[in-house]
């Protein structure tokens, strides 16, 4: 499978449920579904080009056996981030007015895409990927996914199945992981396993370690003046 579907379907899946897909579900009940997925799209585009250019220069630095090896302690890690689950604080919710509503989009998910787990990820592709496929496959993986969740959010009034799609997309993975880490691990320094031995316990302490029990509420619609469903 190439670099771009494997960005695709990787970013894809890393986005069930992750907080910014609960952002542009928000969004898109406050303005023009078309100018809400318009403004993702392109800040999507923006972030996952800072990604590969992350991801790029690392290349640079390590050997593909390193590269690949530290990115699926990575993938394993995103894992257990996608298998716990993400929320959108009260704090983090969208809060902008009624005018300009594409900057508002952008700018907003902008910021709530900056350190997300599929920027992440998407740095971690661009390291072990040719750039061009992985930037335009994890973009559109990151649009599908958040327009799919718009569509669900606002034409059915309700989540898609998150917590199987999250339990098969942590699994996924998991998988992906594990496999790269074994097949390039042993290639590599015996320290490498101690490495890799540390970073899985640090990794399971931060994602499986009990969390504050708290629920996670998406926005209702609200009935909203014409000018602001129109993106005016």
């Amino acid at each position: 499978m190439g670099a771009f579907w494997i960005s695709l379907f990787g970013v894809f899946f890393l986005e069930m449920g992750d907080k910014t897909q609960l952002v542009a579900m928000s969004l898109a009940s406050k303005f023009n579904a078309w100018i809400t997925l318009a403004g993702v799209a392109a800040a999507t585009l923006v972030v996952h080009l800072i990604s590969i250019a992350l991801g790029g220069g690392a290349g640079k630095f390590m050997s593909p056996n390193w590269i690949g090896f530290l990115a699926g302690i990575a993938f394993i890690g995103f894992g257990l981030w996608t298998y716990r689950g993400d929320c959108l604080d009260d704090d983090e919710a969208p809060k902008c007015g009624t005018r300009g509503a594409f900057a508002c989009v952008f700018t907003t998910f902008f910021l709530a895409e900056l350190g997300d787990k599929t920027m992440l990820g998407t740095v971690a592709l661009a390291s072990n990927h040719s750039l061009i496929p992985v930037w335009l496959g994890s973009s559109l993986g990151m649009v599908v996914a958040d327009g799919l969740a718009m569509l669900v959010g606002l034409f059915l009034g309700k989540k898609l199945p998150e917590k199987a799609i999250r339990i098969g997309a942590s699994a996924i993975f998991l998988g992906f992981g594990a496999f790269s880490v074994i097949s390039k691990g042993i290639l590599l320094p015996h320290y490498a396993w101690a490495i890799a031995g540390v970073s899985l316990v640090v990794l399971g302490w931060i994602f499986l370690r009990p969390q504050p029990k708290h629920v996670c509420v998406l926005p209702v619609n609200e009935p909203q003046a014409e000018d602001v469903k129109a993106g005016k």
